[in-house]
């Protein structure tokens, strides 16, 4: 099993090089620094690497059509702008969330559903029905 799961919040530890071009980005950085938060996108071998879309500050629309501006966290119209989608090593990562925590069980279930195959996904369908009409009865 991997160490870090899909859509889990993560921080590098060490900077890496930036290859992706992100020209819309109010700041265009060469490098994700450490201490740069982002969340795991994509699984390789079993988390032998991950691809981690990296976040920059917090920003906002502006009044020119693809403008970005600074932002407060605080301000409801703004979001972390993303600075690059980068293949990352386990070693360069740390665990700041894990992605359950956010999703709430229904979503870390979904998640799970999309690594299983079929014959298990449809185990796991059985056992819902069956709870499913468990709790039917217990309303009727």
């Amino acid at each position: 099993m991997s160490q870090f799961q899909l859509f889990d919040v993560v921080q590098l530890i060490e900077e890496i090089p930036l290859s992706g071009d992100f020209t819309n980005a109010a700041i265009q950085p060469d490098l994700a620094l450490v201490g740069t938060s982002g969340a795991i996108v994509e699984m390789f071998n079993d988390g032998e690497a991950y691809l981690v879309e990296l976040f920059g500050d917090w920003t906002k629309a502006g009044l020119e059509a693809d403008e970005l501006i600074s932002a407060e966290p605080d301000d409801p119209q703004a979001f972390r702008e993303t600075i690059g989608v980068e293949p990352v090593y386990p070693h360069q990562l740390r665990l700041v969330k894990p992605a359950k925590e956010m999703m709430g069980a229904r979503g870390h279930l979904v998640s799970i559903l999309e690594d299983l195959p079929e014959e298990l996904i449809a185990e796991v369908r059985d056992f819902a029905e069956f709870l499913q009409q468990k709790q039917r009865q217990k309303q009727a």
